[in-house]
């Protein structure tokens, strides 16, 4: 593949197996759910949708759950990718926001809800975004190697194809660009596409961090402005993690995969002592009940399609950590090895709001 072709986002979607449509409503009452109406009008599609095979998975998006993923994802309240689906992610975020703001909690996107996630502001669900190199790297690998031994030959773990680069630039899948913008919309450098308006308004990270470190939280829209937290919980049964400040208020809450029935999550109290960027992960097969002892280790580079993701937050528990992911959308819904797993983008959210020493806090 060229390094900066231009093509369209139906030739990548193929490579990713992605596809979907959208689908609108009207204006809601103060009573009833706001998820199922329309968000801002610059969220209608554009193409031709009809494409799309009836039933298949992902084929609808719901305007006003898209609308509020963005707002509440923008207050600090993920539902991980923002794809415009309505589920138990979703409502958890709702839940999550209500309650930190003392408002009725009816896990539906009511007025009040809205009203306080809008804060008398206009923000529209969407941007139009003209790519540049900063979108764009051009440094991908495919096909992607599936076993640790090739992988360790990478340069890095880098992302398959633009589409799923931009994706995690802009906090969504593939199949949710091809929805906001038709699969014969292009995507490369200098082309224009409609994305989830979750672009950040300020970069000028203070701190200590390296300049490649700060290059990486520009690169994935992380806001220099960030809630402040002093502690975290992490629930199991919710399948969240919880960020609250020194008084005890829930500032803060994200969708987490906490372990398996083979590799549980470790209940009790521990710290996230160290932080490291982009890490590159040392494979080990005795550590993993999936995989023959036999199998020699490997020293795998760094990357957003690494094992751990962008992000490896260092728990006092051995061999446990907060990470990133190279799979965002299976974020609650699917096992892990027992360390704690977010989105690339959430993991480095999380960097903002702790200190390292931050207390966690596990339980079932």
């Amino acid at each position: 593949m060229p390094r900066n072709p231009i093509v369209s986002l139906f030739s990548l979607s193929i490579a990713l197996a992605a596809g979907a449509s959208l689908m609108f409503a009207s204006a809601p009452t103060d009573a009833q759910d706001v998820s199922a109406k329309p968000a801002a009008t610059d969220a209608k599609p554009t193409g031709d949708q009809g494409w799309v095979q009836p039933g298949m998975p992902g084929s609808e998006i719901n305007g006003g759950v898209f609308h509020a993923q963005v707002l509440l994802s923008r207050a600090g309240f993920s539902s991980g990718v923002i794809d415009g689906k309505d589920g138990m992610v979703y409502k958890a975020a709702l839940h999550g926001f209500q309650k930190s703001r003392n408002l009725p909690l009816t896990d539906k996107l009511d007025r009040r809800t809205l009203d306080a996630l809008l804060a008398g502001q206009q923000v529209p669900a969407s941007v139009m975004v003209k790519l540049t190199a900063d979108d764009i790297s051009g440094d991908y690998v495919y096909p992607f190697p599936k076993k640790p031994e090739a992988q360790a030959k990478l340069k890095a773990m880098s992302y398959r194809n633009m589409l799923e680069e931009v994706a995690e630039r802009y906090h969504t899948t593939p199949r949710t660009i091809i929805a906001l913008n038709g699969p014969t919309a292009l995507i490369g450098i200098g082309q224009t596409l409609r994305l989830p308006n979750v672009v950040a308004s300020r970069t000028d990270y203070s701190g200590d961090l390296k300049p490649e470190y700060a290059a990486l939280m520009k690169k994935l829209n992380i806001d220099a402005d960030q809630p402040i937290g002093d502690d975290i919980v992490v629930d199991k049964s919710e399948g969240l993690l919880k960020v609250y400040n020194k008084d005890e208020v829930l500032v803060g809450q994200f969708p987490v995969t906490t372990g398996s029935g083979h590799d549980p999550l470790p209940l009790g109290d521990w710290k996230a002592t160290t932080y490291a960027y982009l890490p590159p992960f040392h494979y080990q097969p005795d550590l993993f009940w999936d995989v023959d002892d036999s199998k020699a280790e490997q020293k795998l580079p760094p990357g957003p399609n690494g094992p751990v993701g962008v992000a490896w937050l260092d728990l006092t528990k051995e061999h446990y950590g907060i990470h990133g992911t190279p799979e965002p959308q299976t974020i609650g819904r699917s096992e892990s090895h027992g360390c704690i797993r977010m989105t690339n983008w959430d993991v480095l959210r999380l960097s903002r709001m702790l200190k390292p020493g931050f207390k966690a806090e596990f339980v079932a």
